[in-house]
């Protein structure tokens, strides 16, 4: 770590409203703020729009509203649903269409709603938030004493829509007979614009949460009760059945319409990673069962069983279990007190559960292996359960989801890498309770969106400054890469550079938070804008991130924030030690929380980089928990009102300013509807880097929300203008 030892231009110590002379940019849609934007966009695209933007816009844009792209489907009934976009609709179009249909090279869609003619007709930008529809029932629409209707209409959906692409929507009633949403004074369910949602319980009853009124929010900003609402009344008078405290993030209760297994649950998230969770019984005055198990363990049900996903080691009726395990038992007979659970997996030293698919009857894990995916079943046979690995015969990172949990042991399987396009299957397990391999069906296959001949992808490991083996994937031309694989015996962690091939413009990206992994996936738009032009990407698996489970989570929390970063920096090195790049070849780029990483490679490892990118970032950690949702991620980062600002002021990149340094170029980007995390912590650190005449360019979305674009067209630019900015840095 590289903190700098010049005068802080922010004060860590003293009070923002005195300290911080940038406070008046957190005043998100100001008209002093909105001025200041502008003229910096106007800045931005005045330098970075050269005469190869608008080409490179261009292609992004084609293969973000290609026609072959792969449509990802839901099933619901006797179709698959799909929401798209194309050149043509932006917005985009929910349709859907039969299982035979979609398994030809033209579909025929059925179009349910366009939302650019409803944009248009509205005048409001519409983004699509999801649908969720009904399981049509054979009696009077209460599912808890009904079993599924095969022979009725999928009717009933709610639809979330979000204008300009912000987290807070609106959530209304659609007929999926007449293709028409379903007004308010026809009773129809319509949810205001808020954090919150509403989910089905029968066809007139549902869950909901909203942030409107006196104390509906919590501290993170998210509903702090959740109600039941009956079809016909009005939305002041639904039920409340579950809350939270004030301080707590937020409550949330739903209904598993499982024929037979039908239960409503509820949980109150106290924390991002604690809960508790409760079944809620309606036909008692809506009486709470606590699952009894520490909070920081995930309860799910699946017909019969209650799973559980610890996050640290606990210990159960004497039982000793592992932190990222996953672990089932009979439901009725945990809840009674006389638990049988069985683990499923249990985390190594080197694999990691990623991912858990269910079934009627299976559990499908994807798990990683030194971050490399495999996938096994696990079903009950006998009374037994047992396992066996599946989908062996497929490469690159493998995503597995049931197709309907409910009726069968179908899943979709996607598989692709960094260079190779997504291809879509459809696999039967059910097969493997008769002893043979599951059935595997290719249904789509995507070409090609870059040149990829002459092209490798590899993985190598750096060393931390505390010794820690970090993976990370390089991508590019096989001669740039594969010096990093085997680096040479006499390389020095931090040395200036060996023998090898001549360096590249290299990207280098993370996260590092949240147990969020870094896999591999189709690099379509950096295949197009940087590797076919000659760049390398790079992928760092640093701490923070969920390669190695939960415990690689855990290491880089709140004070041990700085491992991250130290993680990062190592790769960084390492890249240059190898010889695939220079430091004035290098770049950094990372969004949300890896805008907060790449803010402390800006801040503490300036010497490391050529240019950095920061996008839709966190950055000032002293007001980060006080601005829109960042209350919700004092579990990951601390609480800057109490002493752990002591340890936060080291990894708060805009209190590690400091006079007397020089900063790379940087390139800071934003969106004014990001609802999430506040647009005040791109706009006060660009402002900062001025006061310091440090090489930085500012672009800010004024759509988006957390994403950067509400749009293809809105996404194609903003990665047109990144992109072009880092060639004319690096290249």
């Amino acid at each position: 770590m590289t903190l700098p030892t010049a005068k802080p231009l922010i004060d860590p110590h003293r009070d923002p409203a005195e300290a911080d002379p940038h406070l008046w940019l957190e005043d998100v849609s100001g008209d002093r703020a909105l001025d200041w934007v502008r003229q910096r966009n106007a800045r931005a695209e005045e330098r970075i729009q050269d005469a190869e933007f608008a080409p490179l816009r261009t292609q992004l844009r084609d293969i973000l509203d290609a026609s072959d792209r792969i449509p990802g489907v839901t099933k619901r009934g006797d179709h698959l649903y799909n929401f798209w976009t194309d050149a043509e609709h932006p917005q985009g179009l929910w349709r859907r269409t039969t299982e035979d249909s979609y398994r030809s090279e033209t579909p025929e869609w059925e179009i349910l709603l366009d939302l650019d003619a409803l944009s248009a007709e509205e005048g409001i930008t519409w983004v699509w938030h999801g649908a969720e529809v009904l399981r049509p029932h054979s009696d009077d629409g209460t599912p808890d004493d009904g079993t599924p209707d095969d022979d009725a209409p999928w009717r009933h959906t709610l639809i979330s829509l979000s204008p300009g692409g912000s987290d807070a929507d609106v959530t209304r009633e659609f007929d999926l007979v007449t293709k028409s949403f379903v007004a308010e004074s026809d009773g129809g369910f319509h949810l205001p614009q808020g954090k919150g949602g509403l989910s089905w319980i029968d066809r007139d009853t549902v869950y909901m949460t909203h942030d409107a009124g006196p104390d509906a929010v919590t501290s993170s900003g998210y509903p702090r009760v959740a109600r039941r609402w009956h079809r016909g009344t009005p939305l002041t008078e639904a039920q409340a059945v579950l809350s939270v405290e004030p301080d707590e993030m937020t409550a949330v209760v739903g209904y598993d319409s499982t024929p037979g297994f039908g239960r409503h649950f509820g949980l109150r998230l106290l924390g991002f990673y604690d809960r508790e969770t409760y079944l809620l019984d309606p036909a008692a005055e809506d009486a709470l069962t606590r699952i009894e198990v520490p909070t920081d363990v995930s309860v799910g049900f699946h017909r019969d069983l209650i799973v559980l996903r610890p996050r640290t080691d606990f210990t159960h009726h004497g039982v000793d279990y592992r932190g990222g395990s996953l672990i089932v038992g009979d439901a009725d007979a945990f809840i009674a007190g006389e638990p049988e659970l069985t683990v499923l997996f249990e985390p190594t030293e080197s694999a990691a559960l990623l991912n858990v698919a269910v079934t009627r009857e299976m559990f499908v894990l994807t798990l990683l292996e030194d971050v490399i995916h495999r996938v096994q079943a696990h079903w009950r046979e006998d009374g037994q359960w047992q396992e066996t690995a599946v989908f062996a015969e497929l490469g690159g990172s493998l995503s597995v989801g049931a197709v309907d949990a409910e009726d069968t042991d179908e899943v979709w399987v996607t598989s692709n890498d960094w260079v190779t396009p997504t291809s879509l299957y459809r696999g039967d397990l059910a097969a493997l309770r008769a002893g043979e391999q599951p059935s595997l069906e290719l249904m789509k296959q995507a070409p090609e969106r870059f040149e990829a001949d002459g092209l490798a992808s590899v993985q190598a490991f750096a060393t931390s400054a505390d010794g820690t083996r970090v993976p990370y994937f390089l991508i590019g031309r096989a001669d740039a890469v594969q010096a990093a694989e085997t680096p040479a015996p006499d390389q020095v962690p931090g040395a200036t550079q060996i023998a090898g091939p001549e360096p590249h413009p290299t990207i280098l990206y993370g996260y590092g938070g949240f147990q969020i992994s870094q896999t591999p996936s189709y690099l379509g738009l950096a295949g197009k804008a940087w590797l076919e032009a000659g760049g390398v990407f790079a992928v760092a698996n640093i701490r923070g991130g969920g390669e190695y489970g939960p415990g690689w989570h855990q290491a880089a929390l709140k004070e041990n924030r700085n491992r991250a970063n130290e993680d990062f920096a190592a790769v960084a090195r390492d890249l240059v030690a190898t010889g695939v790049t220079t430091v004035e070849k290098l770049a950094c780029r990372g969004g949300s929380n890896g805008g907060l990483l790449t803010g402390n490679m800006l801040t503490q490892y300036p010497e490391l980089f050529g240019a950095v990118v920061i996008q839709v970032p966190l950055l000032d950690m002293r007001r980060f928990a006080q601005l829109l949702a960042g209350a919700s991620w004092r579990a990951e980062y601390g609480d800057p009102e109490t002493d752990d600002w002591e340890y936060m002021a080291d990894f708060s990149p805009y209190h590690l300013l400091a006079e007397g340094v020089e900063y790379p170029p940087v390139l800071l980007t934003t969106s004014t509807r990001d609802d999430r995390v506040h647009p005040g912590h791109a706009r006060k650190m660009t402002a900062a880097l001025e006061t310091l005449g440090a090489d930085v360019t500012y672009w800010e979305n004024t759509e988006g929300g957390h994403g950067g674009a509400a749009n293809p067209e809105q996404q194609a630019t903003m990665n047109a203008l990144i992109y072009r900015w880092l060639w004319q840095q690096l290249g």
